[in-house]
């Protein structure tokens, strides 16, 4: 597999089988990432990875919150600017619709109340990553966390594994940290699953559109 025929495959996905990866597949993603540029070579990121009973201790202890009508913490950052606007609103709205329309029906409150559980039980998933950031650093250091989880996701794919990113582990930045026993001067920037993909599953029945390139591009001078 080449690099194009990874970045076309990769997907967002969420509904897996619930097969084990191995320790020393998911240790060769995390090692081979850290191959991702960064600015200054700073390597700013992170990563914690869960698993088995750990990952399962974790996942029953978020249910127990949610049961308890606890939807989250308050958020190191804002996923999402306040007041979203055109066009960038209208894709989110169209990625969530589609989401919805594979769970069976519409956005309702039961609906949202589904799709947040599974979301916060990693979709099955067999692995749990979490990636995280110093504090101290900026928006230049962000990207380069970004570049590092694109770059693990391709690897993914290579190996036949599937991956979901989810910045909406921001909504419990206390509880992962206490989980991870994240030292006080580093901060949650996302989670993600990983582990096989299931096929089969509705959930896993669609792609979100890219937008076409004389939308987002420029060429000058060629």
């Amino acid at each position: 597999m080449n690099v194009s025929e990874a970045v076309q495959r990769r997907h967002a996905v969420r509904a897996f089988k619930p097969d084990g990866v191995g320790a020393d597949v998911v240790r060769g993603l995390i090692e081979g990432a850290k191959r991702a540029p960064s600015g200054g070579n700073l390597q700013p990121w992170r990563v914690y990875a869960l698993s088995g009973d750990v990952l399962a201790r974790f996942k029953a202890l978020i249910a127990t919150k949610l049961d308890a009508g606890i939807r989250g913490e308050t958020p190191d950052y804002a996923v999402y600017p306040a007041d979203l606007w055109e066009p960038l609103r209208s894709r989110r709205r169209a990625a969530g619709a589609q989401r919805y329309a594979a769970l069976g029906g519409g956005r309702s409150a039961a609906a949202q109340d589904i799709l947040e559980r599974r979301n916060y039980a990693f979709f099955g998933a067999p692995v749990g990553l979490f990636f995280c950031i110093d504090r101290r650093v900026g928006p230049p250091q962000w990207s380069d966390v970004g570049m590092y989880m694109q770059t693990l996701m391709l690897l993914a794919v290579e190996r036949g594994l599937a991956t979901c990113p989810q910045e909406v582990w921001a909504n419990w930045p206390r509880t992962v940290a206490e989980a991870v026993d994240l030292p006080p001067d580093h901060m949650l920037f996302a989670g993600m699953s990983l582990g096989y993909e299931d096929t089969d599953n509705p959930m896993n029945s669609f792609r979100t559109d890219r937008e076409p390139f004389k939308s987002f591009a420029q060429m000058l001078g060629f």
